[in-house]
């Protein structure tokens, strides 16, 4: 079970993946989808670090604070072009990409002292 730091986190990345699928899923039924392209390329790849940020966290990995801050940088890039369009899901997406990035970045801050140089030893759980 994760540590209770981390489940913030893993809600957060859950929420956010749940809202860029819902905003990519919504732009695509927009008229013009082509001024949406970038909205929902990023939406894509924002649910996926999402999810792949909690997975890393779920198992207490070595690398999840950098896979944190990787995600909040996806989620920063997500959240500003997310904000450009005035779809109630696009505010939304936005909203729980900065939510997300704020948690991850929390997350990565708290565990970059917990990290083994390279070519240190990993000690066994």
């Amino acid at each position: 079970m994760p540590h209770e730091s981390m489940q913030r986190c893993i809600e957060a990345c859950n929420d956010c993946a749940t809202s860029c699928d819902h905003c990519a899923s919504a732009c695509l039924s927009e008229k013009d989808v082509g001024m949406l392209a970038r909205c929902i390329a990023l939406d894509i790849d924002c649910a996926e670090a999402c999810r792949t940020a909690a997975a890393f966290m779920s198992r207490g990995s070595e690398l999840a604070a950098e896979v944190c801050d990787l995600c909040a940088r996806v989620c920063d890039a997500c959240a500003e072009e997310c904000e450009k369009h005035e779809m109630d899901h696009c505010r939304e997406c936005a909203r729980a990409c900065r939510a997300c990035a704020e948690e991850c970045r929390r997350m990565a801050g708290s565990r970059a002292g917990g990290r083994r140089q390279p070519g240190a030893a990993v000690s066994p759980h």
